[in-house]
């Protein structure tokens, strides 16, 4: 009984805690997380209690995709029963997509933005 109870509270948590969870997953390349970082481009539950993740990559042919899906993996076991890695390349990533906390966390590593 109580797994069908974590079960139900996997499926219902806040679109906020999903995110702050994706900020565990640090790009290999970069070392900024993929939030901070603007791959993650959308957040969303499905009618059928899904969670659809939009996501890209500072390039399509990223060598370090297969790491960065075990990373999402590992961040969202405890979250959610299951999920889907929707990859998007319209529109592009770009540095811009950046956010203040991931300039500042570039700069910290000597990246000069």
């Amino acid at each position: 009984m109580s797994d069908a109870r974590d079960t139900i509270t996997r499926i219902a948590r806040p679109l906020e805690d999903i995110e702050e969870a994706l900020k565990d997953v640090i790009d290999p390349e970069l070392g900024v997380n993929i939030v901070d970082l603007g791959l993650v481009y959308g957040l969303r539950y499905s009618e059928e209690n899904v969670l659809e993740i939009d996501m890209t990559l500072t390039t399509a042919a990223c060598p370090l995709t297969e790491i960065i899906e075990e990373q999402v993996s590992q961040a969202l076991k405890q979250l959610v029963t299951v999920y889907h890695l929707n990859w998007v390349w319209t529109p592009p990533w770009g540095p811009e997509r950046i956010t203040d906390d991931g300039r500042d966390q570039m700069r910290a590593l000597g990246f000069n933005l």
